[in-house]
């Protein structure tokens, strides 16, 4: 039989015993969410309004409606909208179905062409006498009107700076009330945007005889930020 040297096993033995890995203790977290909100008198408007007409024929509601908004573009331009600022929306042709009392089948008696377009306008109080010149000439349908801002970055900024100012104010009562303090921030996501109220909405069927009445009234930004904190004992 042959015997291993002691000094051997002295040795052996220390890399035999297990290693205990250590636990990793994660702090503790609070997360809250705050909101910004910002209103601002607007300085754009957006219109959505279009041109329909009818024809015996396809060609005929076509060409008709392609009459009228050309004379609707043309009024658009004189009064100061700028090409890149009108854009079509909506382009359809429809045939126009008689519906009978049921002993027949429902027939084609025409067609139905309509276009729509989305104006901005950048001069808010241009606004009527933009509305007044589009139905003068054949715009028979107005489908709503919206404001808002040509730049609205330096509004979202103050609500954003308001939405993490009152995230970390509830965070600290919170907290303060546990009798812990605030931490480190640990993430942060916002979300949030426009909201820019109401859109009337309105058809016209013949022109105005006055510009119309507009009012742009406020929108309002807002924007939320959700933030997690760690909590210090």
């Amino acid at each position: 039989m042959r015997y291993i040297p002691a000094l051997c096993l002295a040795v052996l033995l220390p890399f035999a015993a297990p290693v205990l890995a250590e636990e990793t203790v994660q702090p503790a977290t609070i997360t809250v969410t705050g909101e910004g909100n910002v209103v601002a008198a607007p300085d754009l408007a957006t219109v959505s309004l279009g041109v329909t007409t009818q024809g015996v024929t396809a060609g005929e509601a076509m060409e008709a409606n392609s009459t009228a908004l050309t004379a609707v573009m043309e009024r658009l331009k004189a009064a100061g909208i700028e090409d890149r600022d009108v854009q079509t929306s909506n382009l359809s042709l429809n045939p126009n179905w008689q519906q009978n009392d049921g002993t027949q089948a429902p027939k084609i008696v025409g067609y139905i062409a309509m276009n729509q377009v989305t104006v901005r306008v950048r001069k808010l109080d241009t606004v009527g006498q933009v509305l007044d010149a589009a139905i003068t000439d054949g715009a028979n349908t107005l489908n709503g009107i919206s404001f808002g801002l040509n730049d609205p970055e330096p509004a979202l900024d103050k609500a954003r700076v308001d939405a993490v100012n009152a995230a970390r104010k509830r965070a600290e009562l919170l907290v303060g009330a546990a009798g812990a303090k605030l931490g480190r921030i640990v993430s942060m996501a916002e979300s949030g945007g426009y909201n820019p109220g109401p859109m009337p909405m309105y058809r016209m069927a013949e022109a105005a005889a006055d510009a119309v009445p507009v009012a742009a009234g406020e929108v309002g930004l807002t924007t939320s930020v959700t933030i997690t904190f760690e909590i210090v004992q």
